[in-house]
């Protein structure tokens, strides 16, 4: 395997040097902010992510002032309350993007929200426990509670709950073929995601660098290289 070094150096040749590179990294939140984080605004950015899967982002970023009022503020316990008629009625709101199977993951994800609230005292209190180097486990748990949160969907909304953790985008599967690591082209077996954390896991000790930070460095190492201002618009979600 490569060492990160050389991997940060590439990255940062292609951006035009450090400083450049590291203006593309953004502010990893602590664990005691990610404690913090109300069950509302848990299931918002789980529901915006589910909303967003397969869909263009801008739209469904403009439009979430209006998911939020069509959701009632996303509280779990309120939308847990509300009879049939709430939910049949929103498949036709049209401050939404009507999709009936991600409408129904709002409430599927409502009482995942509450149940795992309960058993730790909060969401956010749940994930800031989980440990940083086995973010395949918790992505496993996530696939399996919620609902439509398998795949790149549960990475991102941790990305966005500010939990530190890594996104494997096509870049960065690039970068870690290219840097030595034998998985697929598309990585999702077990040993698969057990070989890119492990990995993650070594760099982790071997940079200092938070996972997210080393996500988004191999990213932007490899693959189209795209200029400065447009990746910093994308500065708040994946790779």
């Amino acid at each position: 395997m490569k060492a990160f070094k050389t991997i940060y150096e590439r990255a940062a040749s292609r951006k035009g040097g450090e400083e450049n590179l590291r203006s593309l990294l953004a502010t990893v939140k602590g664990n005691d902010a990610v404690a913090k984080l109300a069950d509302d605004r848990v299931l918002s950015v789980i529901s915006e992510r589910v909303f967003a899967a397969g869909f263009v982002w801008r739209v469904i970023a403009e439009k979430w002032p209006d998911f939020e009022e069509a959701f009632l503020g996303f509280e779990p316990r309120r939308l847990l309350f509300q009879p049939e008629d709430f939910w049949h009625d929103l498949v036709s709101d049209r401050r939404i993007v009507r999709n009936p199977q991600k409408i129904r993951a709002v409430r599927e994800n409502a009482a995942f929200v509450e149940r795992v609230s309960k058993e730790h005292g909060g969401f956010g209190k749940f994930l800031a426990g989980w440990p940083k180097d086995d973010q395949v486990g918790l992505m496993a748990f996530l696939g399996k509670g919620g609902s439509r949160l398998g795949g790149n969907t549960g990475q991102y909304v941790l990305r966005w709950l500010g939990w530190d953790g890594f996104v494997i985008s096509h870049d960065v599967v690039l970068a870690l073929r290219d840097a030595g690591l034998e998985i697929g082209e598309n990585p999702a077996s077990r040993k698969d995601l057990a070989a890119i954390q492990m990995q993650m896991n070594i760099w982790v000790a071997e940079t200092g660098l938070p996972y997210t930070h080393l996500s988004r460095i191999l990213s932007l190492s490899i693959g189209e290289n795209y200029d400065l201002e447009r990746l910093k618009a994308r500065m708040g979600g994946g790779e």
